[in-house]
């Protein structure tokens, strides 16, 4: 899960995935990380934090890195949450293959529509529940296809 700071989107969708994985006896590591280092360290934005323990998705042991191409090797799949992240993460790639790795997150649960989690940091609280919905929904997906 790869946003730009890692301390909003990318943890929450991390957190996400990791509580319905466990909830499914599924082997299945999960990780986040941020394509810009502004962060690295830091626990989730606060305001996501909140938002995730409100919806049973505690996210406070979390604490960004920034994405490195090692990640490449150590994930099968990388879904970043927007399309300039994606362009990110792709610039380290070595491969026809890391590339096949990256996905856009909400084509699982909107194929082909290449839509962005917006970045809820300088929005309302309203922001952040709108990307928990979105995660929540494409998350969903994720371990539907991870059961199969």
């Amino acid at each position: 899960m790869v946003c730009l700071g890692n301390i909003c989107r990318s943890p929450l969708a991390d957190g996400l995935l990791k509580a319905k994985v466990k909830n499914e006896g599924l082997d299945v590591f999960v990780d986040s990380a941020g394509t810009a280092g502004y962060h690295v360290g830091e626990a989730p934005d606060s305001r996501m934090r909140a938002t995730a323990r409100n919806f049973g998705v505690p996210i406070d042991n979390l604490k960004a890195r920034q994405f490195v191409a090692q990640d490449f090797q150590d994930f099968d799949l990388i879904y970043a949450m927007d399309s300039s992240n994606y362009n990110n993460i792709l610039s380290l790639a070595s491969s026809a293959e890391d590339e096949a790795k990256v996905k856009l997150i909400l084509n699982e649960s909107h194929p082909g529509m290449n839509l962005a989690v917006p970045d809820p940091y300088y929005g309302g609280d309203r922001g952040f529940i709108e990307v928990y919905e979105l995660l929540d929904e494409a998350t969903d997906v994720i371990i539907n296809n991870l059961k199969q």
